[in-house]
């Protein structure tokens, strides 16, 4: 099973999903570029929700992995 360590950040607990949150965060805006180039934003009628969803899946790949 998992072991849940929480990351400590100046005496105060930081549950392991916000870790993950921002894990996934980071993630997303390295392939924006990448995705941009591609022609991502033109295949959908909604890229913003397009890019939520992208953003739901890595979080989503993320805490299954980790």
């Amino acid at each position: 099973m998992h072991s849940f360590s929480e990351l400590v950040v100046g005496d105060v607990f930081v549950a392991p999903f916000v870790v993950y949150a921002v894990a996934a965060l980071a993630i997303l805006l390295a392939l924006r570029p990448i995705l941009r180039q591609c022609g991502f934003d033109k295949l959908f009628t909604n890229p913003g929700l397009a890019e939520l969803s992208l953003y739901v899946t890595i979080l989503g790949l993320l805490t299954v992995a980790l």
